[in-house]
């Protein structure tokens, strides 16, 4: 039995000291400064950055591969923390939200019996999905349930965006499947909420708040170019987007033009009246 005992015992001893040497052998050096920059992250893994998560982010960061501005979670603060203990720039990035490009909901907009799925994806395989609008939004939320911060309301089958908690982490993009949803320059203030290319006599027939392009809010721009005019859709030019006043100047027939706090207020939900 003692032999047994010291046998296992040499036996641990000598496996102890094998493992302590090849553990230091193979050992993997750590960046601390990897370990620190990951700590001054939100820690969100939202992608937005366009790596899989904060810590390949943060290794990017200090390999000199991203910057931290990149991240669209982290504050001001934050990304002059991280540049400062890296000893590097703190390059600002113009903050970008997200837009869903469209204000066809229950009411303004024909809509047929549907009783799949409660998903986009899903929905849109079926005939295209239950809005009479190829080009809308279908309203079953996957852009809400893709957004890691709750930015994105649903509200008559519309997707609502409020960009005050918008951080332009770009996953609802990736899961609309129609393709509304695009980033635009968080100061603009006015847009299109609309995305059908078809005639405006076509569009008016499924959707009451639909563009019709009649150019009304582009002559109102005059020569400033606030506008661009795309087939028979009107969009706002984001490289100078157009003041809130034009919105009143231009009196748009449909409401979609829009600026984008009274959009996400629901002030224009009686445009069908």
């Amino acid at each position: 039995m003692i032999t047994a005992i010291i046998a296992v015992g040499i036996l641990g001893v000598v496996l102890g000291v094998v493992i302590g040497v090849v553990a230091k052998v193979f050992a993997v050096e750590v960046d601390e400064r990897i370990e620190r920059v990951g700590e001054l992250l939100p820690g969100a893994n939202c992608g937005g950055c366009g790596y899989a998560g904060c810590a390949d982010f943060a290794k990017a960061v200090v390999a000199q591969d991203a910057v931290p501005g990149q991240c669209p979670v982290c504050s001001p603060e934050d990304v002059v923390n991280i540049a400062d203990y890296l000893g590097i720039s703190a390059e600002e990035k113009e903050k970008r939200v997200a837009l869903v490009r469209c204000s066809g909901d229950i009411p303004n907009t024909v809509r047929s019996l549907y009783n799949g799925v409660r998903d986009c994806r899903s929905a849109v395989l079926v005939a295209g999905g239950a809005k009479g609008c190829d080009y809308g939004c279908l309203g079953f939320g996957s852009c809400a349930d893709a957004c890691p911060f709750g930015a994105i309301e649903i509200r008559q089958g519309l997707a609502i965006v409020h960009k005050e908690l918008c951080v332009g982490c770009e996953n609802c993009v990736a899961a609309c499947p129609k393709n509304l949803i695009v980033m635009v320059p968080a100061a603009a203030e006015v847009h299109v909420y609309c995305n059908s290319p078809e005639k405006g006599a076509v569009k008016r027939t499924v959707c009451k708040t639909a563009c019709i392009a009649c150019r009304k809010c582009v002559k109102a721009s005059g020569e400033e170019d606030h506008m661009l005019v795309d087939g028979f859709l009107i969009r706002s030019n984001y490289e100078n987007p157009p003041q809130p006043a034009l919105v009143e100047a231009a009196a748009c027939p449909t409401t979609a033009l829009r600026i984008d706090s009274q959009h996400a207020a629901g002030v224009y939900e009686g445009a069908s009246k």
